[in-house]
């Protein structure tokens, strides 16, 4: 979330970046809630010294009942904070983080293309999209997985999960190189883990699946678990960031999602995804999206495909990203560029929720900055890549770069 100083002290900014990301907040109510908040805690604070004054000496009988007053009037106001906070919060956490002055402005269409690399497939024969590749080099039971757990829900087979797990190893393989330490995250976080993030756990639009009777919910990304791995925490960032390359299992309900691209693997509810994760110093988070980009770079060009990098408008950015690139490959099933890896600063937004912090210089202690990308995934991933890699023969050629994964060249029946 925002500091609060910092939102009073440049409000017309902070409510036509709102505006810019199409976030409506009742500012008004924000600024008489804070108002009430502070008066409150004024009050309290004046009984508090009531009541430390009264302990230092023996009161009279008559002072006993004053502080009997006292404390019923402190109780009285205690609960009232804690409505207000309650109400003042719920608005904070909606205000959304910043927008970089060189983030397009507009909705989801607005982005602005960065760089274009690669020639699309031009095939001599009909291509096929990877749902009818797969089904037919028996890969993948989708009705299988719908009547056992639901639609979106599916059995990977075979040389597919050969070729899933050659995915990720050889992200892991880009990512230590380039120095991020390996890590596996649990598939699970309490709720205020989710709120610190900037995930909804609840609502109508949430992404989340909730486990019933408990404060836990499924993550749908090691951005969830890696964002909480140091709350409450101060961190030693003299000798350089946190840098970590995170598995885990992700889990989504994709609600309000139907009606754009979601054939076959594309948009499913549950994956396997390889996550880069930063904490640095605020100074520095710039510089480390530079260097996230630039591994997830090396990784998708490992593959050759067509793809771009687009810098995301600022309505599509989300609540905490303070700058958002996405790389988008080339898909046959559409005959155009989609999404498959996202990489964003979201500064000391996260960071503020979720109370993590570093000692600068002088020994103050201040909010570190966090960052966070995609190196690879087990749905999107392979969706290209069979796109791209398909053969005349309904086979799929393995990329070079996984080929010493697989043991192999090539899939066929």
């Amino acid at each position: 979330m925002l500091d609060t100083k910092f939102i009073l002290e440049n409000l017309d900014l902070v409510k036509e970046n709102c505006e810019n990301r199409n976030v409506k907040i009742d500012f008004d109510n924000f600024l008489d809630l804070n108002k009430k908040r502070l008066e409150n805690l004024q009050k309290l604070e004046d009984l508090r010294q009531i009541k430390n004054q009264k302990s230092k000496s023996k009161p009279s009988p008559e002072e006993i009942e004053k502080m009997k007053k006292v404390g019923e009037e402190e109780k009285l106001l205690n609960q009232k904070q804690k409505k207000i906070e309650k109400e003042y919060l719920e608005i904070l956490t909606k205000i959304p983080n910043m927008t970089h002055p060189k983030s397009p402005i507009g909705g989801e269409k607005d982005f602005k293309v960065l760089e274009e690399k690669g020639k699309k497939p031009v095939f001599n024969f009909e291509a096929k999209d990877h749902v009818e590749i797969l089904e037919n080099l028996n890969l993948i039971d989708f009705e299988r997985g719908a009547k056992v757990t639901g639609s979106k829900f599916y059995f990977v087979k075979n040389d597919l999960v050969l070729l899933n797990q050659a995915i990720i190893n050889y992200g892991i393989e880009v990512a230590m190189k380039n120095g991020f330490e390996l890590i596996e995250t649990p598939d699970l976080a309490k709720k205020d883990i989710l709120e610190g993030v900037g995930f909804s756990p609840r609502g109508e639009e949430t992404q989340i699946y909730n486990i019933e009777n408990s404060d836990l919910s499924l993550i749908a990304s090691a951005e969830i678990t890696m964002g909480g791995f140091y709350s409450d925490e101060v961190l030693d960032l003299e000798s350089g960031p946190k840098k970590y390359a995170a598995i885990s299992h992700c889990f989504r309900t994709e609600a309000g999602s139907y009606g754009r691209t979601s054939k076959g693997l594309y948009r499913v509810h549950q994956f396997t995804k390889l996550e880069l994760f930063v904490f640095c110093k605020p100074e520095d988070s710039e510089k480390y999206h530079k260097e996230i980009l630039k591994v997830e770079k090396e990784i998708i060009e490992g593959f050759e495909v067509p793809y771009r990098i687009i810098d995301i408008a600022s309505a599509d950015l989300g609540g905490p990203a303070y700058r958002k690139y996405d790389f988008e490959a080339y898909m046959a099933m559409n005959n155009d560029f989609a999404e498959v890896t996202s990489c964003s600063n979201c500064t000391d937004y996260q960071a503020r929720r979720l109370n993590i912090k570093y000692k600068d210089e002088t020994g103050k202690n201040k909010f570190v900055h966090t960052l966070n990308g995609t190196a690879v995934n087990n749905s999107r991933w392979p969706l290209f890549i069979i796109e791209n890699y398909q053969q005349a023969d309904g086979s799929i050629k393995i990329p070079k770069v996984l080929q010493k994964f697989m043991g192999k060249k090539i899939i066929k029946k």
